[in-house]
């Protein structure tokens, strides 16, 4: 199926006109504005913190850390890009698995590998490098991202070794759980909970600003707010769904009372989607459509944010200060939370135009923000909007539909964007991220995440880059 190009329309006026003609109204102002009078430079606060503009960088996993966990050279110039970037809110860096054992792949970051002098370098990283490029880091807010990979665990070379929830017949087969799988026991989560309070506490005493605890994308605590077949205290209806969440907030908190919390969640699910294109159908044998988060359950393609909303509710007097809101899995949705040009080498060709996707998750955080204005709220899925992205993220924010705008796939590509939209610069068009999803192929395959098409310290990346190349093909036959 054919979907225009981004860089094929003229102007905001012409891409409004194909915005609303597919249903997918997506604010434009038709110029971005500079930083005096634009509302992405107003200054955001954070508790005792000020963030000094509206723009968010997302975690963005590298694949690169030390087969120890820790921080590697190319995983620090990340970072560092990610200082120079001009938005003044560090969301999280990189997912950082708290025990070894939850790492997503064998070279993410671990907590205990790292400590406090491991985290004390990423958080040197990023803030000399915004202090070279901007001369104060006065206004800077540098969080770190504290994650169990769950049935997505794969922490060493031996292959995949899952924990979950609960099963899941919608992506069971695809996680490799089999009937040997353990599930998660009630008296372990005390441990878990006492890992993240560890890793926070390093987090806290390295310097960092905020700790986000990871609630999305399928992860182990996003699955536990779907596990409505769950028995226990940790299953069943919504308060026991959300417990893991509450009680590891609750600990930080108490632990750490000086330190920011966030939360990265996953505001809907979906059933997976196939290679195909079509839709999967629930392989529960019974019919039940209840296995996923922020769906109605008699209809699972349809979004029923209410226990999202409440789930914000209960954070916000937790005292969570801010949630990244995001939507679906990067391995059974990639459309939903990365509408891209091309699919992943493990993905679909796009099932709708692309922009249906940034419509659907700027409309859904619009839509929690109007129910709990209280909480502070950054957005995603604004990468695929590549050059309008500037004018679609200063409509939403003066709109008051989002607090802040979070980039991923872009800072990769085009880190310095930010700088450039405030200081009234023209975009740099051979750096804006054409989604191409080489940042998530290469991992599908073992290899570093990188923009390998832009960034020339991927390009010659070798032998990494060769490989690519071959997958891509592979992938294309």
């Amino acid at each position: 199926m054919h979907h225009p190009r981004i860089a094929r329309f003229r102007d905001a006026a012409t891409l409004r006109e194909h915005l609303a003609a597919i249903a997918a109204p997506v604010p434009l102002d038709d110029a971005p504005l500079a930083a005096a009078d634009s509302p992405l430079a107003v200054p955001l606060v954070l508790g005792d913190r000020t963030a000094g503009n509206r723009w968010c960088i997302h975690p963005m996993e590298g694949w690169d850390a030390t087969p120890t966990g820790e921080p590697s050279e190319m995983l620090l110039r990340r970072w560092r890009r990610f200082g120079a970037s001009g938005a003044k809110l560090i969301w999280g860096g990189e997912a950082v698995a708290v025990v070894p054992e939850g790492r997503a792949n064998p070279r993410q970051l671990t907590a205990p590998a790292c400590g406090q002098a491991g985290f004390a370098t990423l958080v040197a990283a990023v803030r000399d490098a915004h202090r070279i490029r901007f001369g104060t880091d006065d206004d800077l807010v540098v969080a770190l991202q504290l994650t169990h990979s769950g049935r997505f665990s794969h922490p060493d070379h031996r292959g995949r070794r899952p924990r979950i929830a609960y099963r899941n017949p919608w992506t069971d087969a695809r996680a490799g759980i089999t009937d040997d799988t353990p599930i998660v026991r009630d008296e372990e989560i005390p441990s878990l909970v006492d890992a993240y309070v560890r890793a926070a506490r390093d987090a806290a005493a390295a310097g960092f600003d905020m700790v986000d605890v990871k609630a999305c994308h399928g992860y182990l605590v996003h699955e536990f707010l779907s596990a409505r077949r769950r028995a226990g205290p940790y299953g069943g209806d919504l308060t026991g769904r959300s417990r893991v969440l509450r009680e590891i907030v609750a600990a930080v908190r108490s632990a750490c009372p000086k330190l920011l919390v966030g939360v990265r969640l996953s505001l809907f699910d979906a059933p997976p989607w196939q290679p195909s294109g079509e839709i999967a159908a629930p392989a529960t044998g019974d019919g039940a459509s209840d296995y996923g988060f922020g769906i109605d359950p008699a209809d699972p393609s349809r979004i029923d944010l209410a226990e999202p909303i409440a789930v914000l509710r209960m954070l916000h007097e937790l005292g969570v200060l801010a949630v990244n809101a995001t939507a679906g899995s990067p391995y059974t949705t990639p459309h939903l939370l990365r509408p891209a040009a091309f699919p992943p080498s493990d993905g679909y060709p796009a099932p709708e135009d692309p922009l249906c996707g940034v419509w659907r998750q700027v409309d859904a955080v619009r839509r929690v923000k109007e129910a709990v204005p209280e909480m502070t709220l950054v957005g995603s899925a604004y990468t695929y909007l590549q050059e309008y992205l500037p004018h679609a993220a200063q409509a939403i924010v003066r709109l008051g539909w989002v607090d802040a705008v979070g980039l991923g796939r872009m800072a990769l590509s085009y880190p310095e964007l930010p700088a450039d939209v405030l200081a009234g610069r023209p975009l740099v068009r051979d750096r804006i991220c054409r989604t191409f999803s080489d940042c998530t192929t290469a991992p599908r395959h073992g290899l570093p995440s990188g923009c390998y098409p832009l960034d020339e310290a991927y390009k010659r990346r070798e032998p990494e880059a060769s490989r690519l190349a071959e997958v891509k093909a592979s992938s294309r036959r």
